[in-house]
């Protein structure tokens, strides 16, 4: 077995992609704080660590990953503080309360997800990512913003760029980005989205209407003035990333893991009030939004035995702590019976999701609308099941039969 010094000297990005979990297994292990050069940060991987970096309440603020800056450019929520982030907060959240979302995610997720299925119900079988659960993230909270003009595979095309962009995290030993190229298609769904919303924007200043993205032009502002375009576009673009990959890839890590459960699948389709349970623990068992919140230290400070410098950025791996072997019993194992810890998926502290109500309202909508329809569906054994990422991550594909 390589010493950990080694491992981490040498881990590459493009291993974390494929399967972080051996690497953070050690992690947890031997040295739940440590500098990871290919990242040129520190990486919290315990629940414990993580859990007291994200409830401190000073010392630690926000900030962004390097890939994040460069992809969402200034003035993102995930790197706002204080007065900052309190408004950016009164910004996004009033169409995101438990209350708000009540009233209209019905209406906004089960006609289209039973729309989708009706389109393949007949088949037999399906790619269910692809055909099912990334179309429905995104229809879901591209109508709440507004884009409803938008086609959902435009809108997954759009996450999926600005998912490499932000997950182009390798640098050099300078410092620099190791893949510059990386961010490129980024950028250009950022031209893309761009292009598409500032004519919709120009239309909302002076035409207000229910949708999210206009009320965050006008709410809390004084009269006869809206928001800037540089504080709607960062942030836009970080819902359109976090906020449409989540759901879809919850939907699909859930059923990954009740297809290795068979007796718990059986008994969540004899009962779909167990669906919040299932999706919680999917979430816990690959979280979608893997290690993506970054801190940094204020001042010099000793975290896990490790000292850490002034200034230092620290991203905390919160699927890592999902998995944290003192915290949960068979951590690699999806199992529907286990007790109830709150997990990470979300986040905590100031900065825990805003948006954690709305994800997992449409994750069992659309998993309710699906095993209603095919209580039979189960994994096509023939093929793998392919899982990617290190920054987000989930099943790229998923590939389900059923009998008609």
């Amino acid at each position: 077995m390589s010493d950990i010094n080694e491992l981490i000297s040498g881990i590459t990005i493009a291993e974390l992609e494929r399967d972080p979990h051996p690497f953070y297994e050690r992690l947890r292990a031997e040295a739940p704080v440590a500098f990871v050069p290919a990242l040129g940060m520190y990486i919290v991987s315990t629940r414990e660590l993580c859990l007291e970096i994200s409830r401190a309440a000073e010392g630690w603020p926000a900030v962004i990953s390097a890939a994040g800056g460069r992809t969402f450019g200034p003035g993102a929520l995930l790197s706002a503080n204080g007065d900052a982030h309190r408004k950016l907060r009164g910004m996004v959240e009033p169409h995101l309360q438990p209350s708000a979302v009540d009233r209209y995610v019905d209406d906004l997720v089960r006609p289209f997800a039973r729309k989708l299925i009706a389109g393949f119900e007949n088949d037999g079988a399906a790619e269910i990512i692809s055909a099912y659960c990334e179309p429905v993230s995104v229809r879901a909270l591209g109508d709440l913003l507004g884009l409803d003009d938008v086609s959902h595979d435009t809108l997954r095309d759009w996450f999926h760029k600005l998912s490499v962009s932000f997950t182009n995290a390798a640098v050099d030993d300078t410092g620099e980005f190791a893949n510059p190229d990386g961010f490129i298609p980024g950028d250009e769904a950022k031209a893309q989205i761009i292009a598409h919303v500032d004519p919709k924007i120009d239309r909302w200043i002076e035409h207000p209407d229910r949708s999210a993205i206009s009320h965050w032009l006008h709410d809390g502002m004084p009269e006869g003035q809206t928001r800037s375009r540089e504080e709607i576009y960062p942030n836009l673009y970080v819902f359109l990333l976090g906020a449409m990959q989540e759901p879809g890839h919850a939907m699909g890590t859930t059923l990954a893991g009740l297809f290795s459960r068979p007796d718990q699948l059986e008994r969540v389709i004899d009962d779909p009030t167990l669906i919040p349970r299932a999706a919680a623990e999917g979430m816990r068992w690959v979280a979608p939004i893997w290690s993506a919140v970054v801190k940094v230290a204020e001042q010099e400070v000793t975290v896990g035995g490790v000292t850490i410098p002034a200034g230092s950025p620290v991203m905390l791996s919160y699927g890592s702590a999902n998995r944290d072997e003192n915290a949960y019993d068979a951590p690699t194992a999806f199992d529907l019976d286990r007790p109830v810890i709150p997990n990470l998926t979300f986040g905590g502290g100031m900065h825990a999701c805003a948006g954690t109500y709305f994800a997992t309202s449409v994750v069992r909508i659309a998993l309710e609308e699906l095993l209603e329809v095919l209580p039979n569906i189960e994994r096509d054994t023939s093929r793998e099941v392919s899982f990617w990422g290190w920054g987000f991550r989930g099943p790229t594909e998923l590939h389900t039969t059923w009998e008609v």
